[in-house]
């Protein structure tokens, strides 16, 4: 963790990957972030996957680390009030509001803003129309699952990783920082929709794919592990094991045939062909069919660690195929020796690596990310602190079952 938003408070409502993720890269940056959840938990509290002994959910405190928790009873309405008056707290660097909720309701922005005129909300939404959707859904409607896997399967493949997900979380955090900066400026508040099905037509449009398509009026083909437009594909070794090789810029194409002695062979084909694989990936891309030959044969006649030693020796770009548990098992990126991670107590009971920001700043400290709060930890804290509640008045709100913690 890091200070670098240290006094600025952020106020959280919502539940699975993409704004929980939005306010913890905040509060790994040192942001102040209060979470709500319904008394006993939302719909992400026991969502898998789970500790195999404690059945608590390992995803829910992976996303909450360095946050308060605050359990309210958000299906009564003196509940839901609460919840208003926490998300629109005073403060200057305050009113700072997270959510997936939907656009209309008690957390709708027209509600809030008539207790802060100043706020910032920061809406994850499914399509801008307000049609529920999920990062999986959006995948499949915006064509990447056709993409996706072997070239001689037409049938859709979606992806593990909730990617619109993850890149929602941080552009919410990206124009949530941009939106409290102008209001510093000419103090206004502002609602930031950000719908999951923009963010991903955005991206493919950035990446060139609608161009691509509008242009050539056809969809591109899938190519299974190749690279599209470039030179990078999986493989085998001696050994049975299984290598992805990129070769992108001419360094990264030029150690790789000196790795592999093969710069006679590919310089005949040059030859043969009229042209010069090392100025432009695009041309290795093209005569792929004739490059992939020589190099699956130089490799498939080495072991993996014979290949590892050259390799890096050479500066190629490469990687092995593995597991997540050989990574966490071997890799020394996955270990205490990398200063992002950091072993720390779980909620759960549980004792294992969790992750700090994912940026590195040289030249500051780097604090240990703070664990997970359990559900209402923090209740009794932020109602004194933020709405300034007598211990008697949260001592009448916990007897009517209005607040909960642990």
């Amino acid at each position: 963790m890091y200070d670098l938003l240290r006094g600025l408070r952020v106020v959280e409502a919502s539940a699975f990957v993409a704004a929980p993720s939005c306010a913890l890269y905040l509060a790994q940056l040192g942001a102040e972030v209060v979470r709500i959840d319904q008394i006993g938990g939302g719909p992400d509290f026991h969502r898998w996957p789970l500790d195999a002994r404690s059945g608590a959910s390992l995803y829910w405190e992976g996303l909450n680390k360095c946050k308060k928790s605050v359990a309210l009873d958000l299906t009564r309405p003196e509940g839901r009030e609460i919840a208003m008056r926490i998300a629109t707290a005073p403060g200057e660097s305050a009113g700072l509001f997270v959510t997936n909720y939907p656009v209309d309701g008690y957390l709708s922005y027209e509600a809030l803003r008539q207790l802060r005129h100043d706020l910032i909300c920061v809406r994850i939404m499914g399509w801008p129309d307000g049609r529920p959707a999920v990062d999986y859904t959006i995948n499949a409607a915006v064509g990447v699952p056709a993409m996706t896997g072997p070239a001689n399967d037409s049938r859709p493949v979606n992806h593990v990783l909730p990617a619109w997900d993850l890149l929602a979380g941080a552009y919410a955090a990206f124009t949530l920082l941009a939106a409290e900066r102008a209001r510093r400026q000419d103090g206004r508040g502002r609602e930031i929709r950000i719908p999951l099905s923009d963010l991903a037509i955005a991206s493919l449009g950035h990446l060139g794919q609608i161009g691509e398509v509008q242009t050539r009026g056809q969809d591109r083909e899938r190519m299974g592990n190749d690279l599209y437009g470039a030179f990078g594909r999986d493989f085998e070794t001696l050994d049975g094991r299984r290598l992805m090789v990129v070769a992108i810029t001419a360094r990264q194409w030029s150690g790789l045939l000196a790795a592999l002695g093969l710069q006679a062979r590919i310089s005949e084909l040059e030859s043969e062909l009229g042209v010069r694989f090392d100025r432009d990936e695009g041309v290795r891309f093209m005569h792929r069919r004739r490059l992939v030959p020589l190099i699956e044969s130089a490799i498939a006649g080495r072991t993996a660690d014979d290949l590892a030693a050259v390799f890096e020796t050479r500066s190629v770009c490469w990687a092995p195929y593995q597991t997540l548990q050989q990574a966490v098992s071997t890799d020394r990126y996955f270990s205490a020796a990398n200063p992002m991670l950091s072993l720390i107590d779980h909620p759960s009971g549980q004792r294992y690596l969790a992750p700090g920001a994912a940026a590195t700043l040289p030249s500051e400290p780097r604090r240990a990310p703070a664990a997970a709060r359990r559900l209402g930890q923090d209740t009794d804290e932020v109602l004194v602190e933020l709405l300034d509640l007598s211990p008697g008045e949260i001592g009448r709100l916990r007897d009517s079952g209005l607040v909960g913690g642990s």
